[in-house]
């Protein structure tokens, strides 16, 4: 057992670990990943609105629909949501542009304008531009655009096609003339791309784009065996070093994960059922309660449990971030990074869990995610109940973490009596 968990560990550090550096380091999904995080802070601030308009609470859903004065309530609370969530596109247009143009260091501003405008420009609009567009229905177009943007931008800055003025011209009307020639060109692109589009039989990129990636990428990564292997590929990278949560989720993962809260977020402002088991908040609140591996349990047993004084330690440490999913104390402090003992529960108990929530969600006796977009930090118990507006979501979360529980103690017993010998100085040399 020891020799395959030794060919394991070494398969992690000269295979695995050089191509996910490779993938991790890769521009356009670092330009993803860091974009879609700039998407953040305004889904959840939206989210409040979303909350306060759709609580839990019968008397309050009635005050909103059957009085005057609760009508008028419930459509002002509709309108950050609809600023926030209707834009997740655009905002997120933004933010990859910006990230993309860092990375090649142009100038930001004139880079993320045009990126912004090649999408509006392929976004079909006569009288008004159609804001489904511009929220999760057009992310992906969004994310294509911006990434076309910049390329171009890139190419023809790094080919000197520009307008160079003298030094003796301030920098602010020197950098405009500068962008003349790669706005002209981005454009151009833009606008045949939007022609070819509306002569073909789809009319525009956005229905082609729907049918070719949004709608098989969200069937799969809201399906039950997409979420096990999201689960799995997150967990193994962690084992090795590497941030599987960024690379996995946020560059590659995350614009479908966030189709999918949106998709729920419309179904419950409608008075729908809402759609999608499979969510961001699904990941980050069930799948990854108390952080990567689902070791809120562990946190526990290292404070409560451990025999090993340097374990003890450990869990005095990583108690506290622990309640904020926080778990960086145990991935490098324990270790669970390249230790064959502790990436078995590593990885099997978040599979465990998103099995059972995922079954208690589809059988109906656990409510499904809203679409509320909260922190990933908030804390455990909470997050479930917030997550869902019902009792049964903090309820499925308090069953996972006994289940989580029992995956983890064998482990953390051999390695805690492992550590204890080591302190005794009578841990066996062979």
């Amino acid at each position: 057992m020891a020799n395959i968990m030794d060919k394991f560990t070494q398969f992690l550090e000269e295979k695995l670990m050089p191509v996910a550096v490779k993938v991790a380091n890769q521009r356009h999904l670092a330009a993803i990943k860091d974009g879609m995080v700039i998407t953040l802070p305004f889904i959840i601030a939206g989210s409040v609105f979303l909350i306060l308009g759709n609580l839990p609470i019968p008397a309050l859903a009635n005050f909103y629909k059957y009085n005057a004065v609760g009508e008028i309530i419930a459509k002002w609370l509709s309108y950050p949501v609809d600023v926030t969530f209707n834009l997740l596109g655009f905002i997120a247009c933004i933010g990859i542009s910006y990230k993309l143009a860092q990375h090649y260091k142009l100038d930001e501003i004139s880079s993320t304008i045009l990126g912004v405008l090649a999408f509006l420009l392929v976004t079909p609009f006569h009288n008004g531009i159609p804001l489904p567009s511009m929220g999760s229905g057009g992310l992906f177009v969004a994310i294509i655009m911006s990434l076309l943007a910049i390329e171009i931008v890139n190419f023809i800055v790094k080919k000197n096609i520009i307008i160079e003025m003298p030094d003796s011209v301030p920098p602010a009307v020197s950098k405009s003339f500068a962008a003349l020639i790669p706005g002209f060109f981005v454009i151009l692109i833009s606008l045949i791309i939007r022609i070819l589009f509306e002569v073909s039989p789809f009319g525009n990129i956005h229905k082609v784009v729907e049918m070719v990636l949004t709608k098989p990428l969200t069937a799969l990564g809201g399906s039950f065996f997409g979420m096990m292997g999201l689960s799995f590929i997150t967990n193994l990278l962690w084992t090795a070093g590497i941030h599987g949560s960024n690379l996995v989720t946020g560059g590659i993962a995350r614009p479908v994960l966030d189709t999918l809260m949106d998709q729920n977020r419309i179904a419950l402002s409608a008075g729908k059922p809402l759609p999608n088991i499979v969510t961001t908040q699904f990941f980050d609140i069930f799948h990854n309660m108390g952080g990567s591996g689902t070791t809120f349990s562990l946190a526990i047993m290292l404070l409560f449990l451990s025999k090993s004084k340097q374990l003890k330690e450990i869990g005095k440490l990583a108690i506290g971030p622990a309640f904020f999913n926080i778990n960086e104390p145990i991935l490098f402090g324990l270790p669970i990074v390249m230790n064959p003992i502790l990436i078995i529960p590593f990885i099997l108990a978040p599979l465990v869990t998103v099995m059972v929530t995922y079954l208690a969600m589809y059988s109906g006796l656990v409510a499904k995610v809203t679409g509320v977009a909260l922190p990933w930090t908030t804390p455990p118990f909470i997050s479930g109940f917030l997550a869902t507006s019902h009792w049964t979501g903090a309820a499925i979360q308090v069953v996972n973490f006994f289940i989580t529980a029992a995956i983890y103690y064998p482990f953390f017993k051999i390695w805690d009596d492992k550590k204890l010998q080591e302190e005794n100085g009578t841990a066996s040399t062979n």
